[in-house]
């Protein structure tokens, strides 16, 4: 049976994405079933500093700092990520009191998945893509028939090579909508 995009590259995404929302929403219901909500607020400042350290390969990518290994910032980019944006999760739970948390998680989400488009699919499904010529050439194949074969196959990588334009102004409206948060946090703290 022949490898499509879809099934080797799509669904293994849509797991990892999946992971992530369940594994939040299992840590908030362990949290509340241990009734220890209060644990979930606190949550929020070590999944924020995962995610502000993961920002080293940005910085790295833009030359604005000059240390560190590029792919193994990448890999600690991609990590510090997926885990921080899990603990941010957790600590949004299902507890909405006012418009700017929802504002900042639904940010966070399509900050995720922007992300992981490069991350997983971009990389993977050009290698697939690869794989798939490399293969109809070995049948003997000619070019034209080649493309024929991966038309859809090129088409939906096309798509996903366009992920940058719009995973930068995802992550700028995040950062502000949670910076928000954090600020309208801070003013109405308690601080006795």
């Amino acid at each position: 049976m022949d490898k499509t995009l879809l099934r080797e590259e799509i669904v293994p995404f849509i797991g990892q994405f999946s992971l992530l929302l369940v594994g939040s929403y299992v840590g908030d219901l362990v949290l509340h079933f241990l009734h220890l909500q209060w644990v979930g607020r606190w949550l929020g400042i070590p999944g924020s500093i995962l995610i502000i350290l993961s920002f080293l390969y940005s910085l790295r990518k833009r030359k604005i700092i000059k240390f560190g290994n590029p792919k193994f910032l990448l890999k600690m980019h991609e990590t510090l990520t997926w885990v921080g944006s899990l603990l941010v999760l957790v600590h949004a739970g299902i507890h909405f009191n006012t418009i700017l948390p929802w504002l900042a998680t639904a940010g966070l989400m399509l900050n995720v998945l922007s992300g992981m488009v490069g991350q997983r699919l971009l990389h993977r499904s050009k290698v697939h893509l690869l794989e798939m010529e490399e293969t109809y050439r070995l049948k003997g194949m000619s070019k034209t028939e080649i493309d024929q074969e991966i038309f859809w196959e090129s088409v939906t990588y096309d798509l996903m090579t366009k992920w940058r334009v719009i995973h930068f102004p995802i992550s700028l409206a995040f950062t502000v909508l949670a910076l928000g948060h954090i600020l309208t946090i801070l003013m109405f703290w308690e601080w006795k």
